[in-house]
This record gives structure tokens, C-alpha cells and sequence, in this order.
């Protein structure tokens, strides 16, 4: 908007040619805001806030007479409060670079000061202590231009190689380099003390392993002994079972052949004997029979034709019982004990028939028709 002026952050705005701001300052000072300003009747000019720096090199003398220069580094900038922006203002507002010229220069004075009350020790070893007697020294100065000084920082302390410092440290620097070196000492004894126990644990680590292996090795050699006699023996024992296994097996084979023999030779051999023994026996009593059917004067014709009758007779009765389900229990002697059973049979009937017909009447017709037979 016209006529509207509004200042920078770090900017102080300063507004003259109508009455003067609070109190008997010049001109009204705004900060922070805009404000409207009379075009052609008002002056606006602005005047910075912001940090400044001022560098200061300066040869001091020291309390002991020597030459020191001293260089350092001044941070400040114009006070935030009005007092402080309406003096800065008066004194560098046409030319705000001198606020630097005249900040060193103040300083310079100061720092001069200040140094010639001190000693060449102190002023090294005590640096803090120089820029804060120096900062008290001039902060009523700095006031008075509305500036305020928020560091300064000595940068280095030189004796223009008169060698007074370097004397100095030379104590120091002996003390040093002896601590240096006794503790080089102590890091090489200390690195040589831990090589030889690097050696020696290495020395020990081979030995171990060296034992280690040859045991290793040892229990190799025992497996393998162990299983190379292991082979043979359990080819020995495996040899030893499947010549047991064949023993037990032909053993069995005999005992299946001896039973098959029994079965298929040896019982129907001895049955066949019985069968001849049984046969002779019926031929011998048929041969009786016939003897005694001589012998007999009525009876001659019809004994013979039984005693002819009587092989047929047990034949006839072993055939009955080929077909019936009959156990023998006793082998050969119960096979004769029924062979023997069967003639006896056989000769029970013939004592039958005999009976019976002893019993008839003997006709002349039935001694022709036996005859006849």
C-alpha cells in the first residue's frame, strides 16, 4: 500500500521529520511491524540488527616487557532495545560499516590494556580469562554506541619469534616427549611381552594339535584294525550260521526222506508180507483141510470142494473190507492181527457149512450131484 513501510526481521525502522518518538528521541523507531509513514512529509531510513564481526591484530606489551601480538575476533550488533537502536542510529546510520571500525579500534585499546597487566604465562594459559576482562573493559564503551558484544575469541598469541614461548613449553614439551617415550617404552615391552605369549600360545596351540592329531590318528588306526578283523570274523561268524542253517536243513531232509521211505517203501513192503504170510497160512490150512476131506469116507467130495471154496471165502472177505475206513494202529502186527481175523472168519463159516450140512440127511442124489462138482 502506499505509504505503508513495514522493516525486516532484522531491521529497525526509523521514521523522522514529524515529532520525535517517546522521551527526546530524534526520530520514532518500529520494529516488527509495519506503519504508515506521510508520504513527502515523513523520512524512512532502516538500520540493521543483524550480527556483525570486527577483527582485531594488535602488538601488546606484557607486564614482563615482551612483545606479544595478539589477534582476535569480535562478534556484536546494535542493542534490541530502543535506547541502543536510537544511539547506533545517530552515530552509523549514514555509514553502518564503521560500526565494525570503531568496534575494532575500542577493542584494540582494551586488549592492550589488559595485556600489559599480565604475564607471558598467564596470557597463554589463561586465554579465557584475557577476552573476559577485556569484554568488561569495554562493555560500557560499546554501550555508549548502542552496541552490544555477544563473543570475542583470542585466535592466536604470537611472540614474533623471539622464542619466549617456545621456551616456555619447552618443559613441558620435555615432560612430554619423556612421558612419550616411556610410554613408547612401555608399548613396545608391552607389544614384545604379547608377541612372545602370541609365540608361545602358538607353540602350545601346535603342540596340543600335534597331540590331538596323533591321537586322532591313533583311534583311525584302531578303527580301521578293528574293522578289518571285524571283515573276517563276521564273514567267519556268517560262514558258521549258514553252515549250521545246512546242517539243520539236510537234517530235516533226511528226517522227510526217512519218513517218506517208511511211508511209501518200508509199510507197503511189510504189508505185502503180511499178505503173503496170510496167503501161505490159507494155503496151509486149505491143504489141512483137503488132508483131512481124504481121510473122511462120506464127506470127501463136499470137504474138497469147501476147502476149494476157502481162499475164495477170504478173498472175498478182505475184499469187503478194501473199501471200508479201517485204521490200522499197530503197523505190521495189526495188519497180521486182521489178516489172521479174516481167515479165522473164513473158518468159521466153513465150520458153518460143515455143521449144516452134517445136520442133513446124505442122499444118494446129493452124493452124485457133489460128485458131479
Amino acid at each position: 500500500m502506499f505509504g505503508y513501510h513495514v522493516p525486516a526481521p532484522d531491521q529497525a525502522m526509523l521514521i523522522s521529520g514529524g515529532k520525535g518518538g517517546s522521551g527526546e528521541t530524534p526520530f520514532r523507531v518500529v520494529t516488527g511491524h509495519g506503519s504508515f509513514v506521510l508520504p513527502f512529509f515523513r523520512k524512512v531510513r532502516y538500520l540493521t540488527l543483524a550480527m556483525c564481526e570486527a577483527e582485531v591484530g594488535e602488538a601488546c606489551v606484557t607486564k614482563q616487557g615482551i612483545a606479544l601480538n595478539v589477534r582476535a575476533v569480535i562478534a556484536f550488533k546494535v542493542g534490541n532495545d530502543e535506547e541502543s537502536i536510537v544511539n547506533a542510529g545517530q552515530r552509523f546510520l549514514s555509514d553502518q560499516d564503521q560500526m565494525s571500525v570503531l568496534t575494532g579500534r575500542i577493542f584494540a585499546g582494551h586488549l592492550r590494556s589488559i595485556v600489559g597487566s599480565m604475564t607471558v604465562e598467564e596470557i597463554v594459559t589463561e586465554r579465557q580469562k584475557l577476552a573476559t576482562e577485556v569484554l568488561d573493559g569495554s562493555k560500557a564503551e560499546m554501550a555508549k554506541i548502542g552496541l552490544t558484544v555477544d563473543s570475542l575469541q583470542i585466535q592466536s598469541i604470537d611472540d614474533m619469534k623471539l622464542g619466549y614461548i617456545a621456551a616456555m613449553a619447552a618443559p613441558h614439551n620435555a615432560a612430554i616427549q619423556r612421558q612419550a617415550q616411556i610410554a613408547q617404552a612401555q608399548a613396545n615391552q608391552a607389544a614384545a611381552e604379547a608377541e612372545q605369549e602370541s609365540q608361545r600360545r602358538q607353540a602350545e596351540y601346535a603342540r596340543q594339535t600335534a597331540v590331538v592329531q596323533a591321537q586322532y590318528k591313533a583311534e583311525v588306526d584302531r578303527a580301521q584294525a578293528a574293522a578289518s578283523q571285524a571283515g573276517p570274523l563276521a564273514q567267519a561268524q556268517a560262514q558258521r550260521e549258514v553252515i549250521a542253517m545246512q546242517t539243520e536243513l539236510a537234517q530235516r531232509e533226511a528226517e522227510l526222506r526217512q519218513q517218506q521211505l517208511v511211508a511209501e517203501v518200508v509199510k507197503p513192503a511189510d504189508a505185502e508180507a503180511e499178505r503173503v504170510r496170510i496167503l501161505a497160512q490159507a494155503e496151509a490150512e486149505k491143504m489141512r483141510i483137503q488132508a483131512e476131506a481124504a481121510a473122511s469116507h462120506n464127506r470127501v467130495a463136499l470137504d474138497r470142494m469147501l476147502i476149494d471154496q476157502l481162499p475164495q471165502i477170504v478173498k472175498e472177505a478182505a475184499g469187503g473190507l478194501a473199501g471200508a475206513n479201517v485204521n490200522i494202529l499197530n503197523g505190521a502186527d495189526g495188519l497180521g492181527e486182521l489178516a489172521s481175523g479174516l481167515v479165522g472168519q473164513g473158518l468159521a463159516i466153513l465150520d458153518s457149512v460143515k455143521k449144516g450140512l452134517s445136520d442133513k440127511p446124505s442122499t444118494p442124489e446129493l452124493t452124485e450131484r457133489d460128485g458131479s462138482r
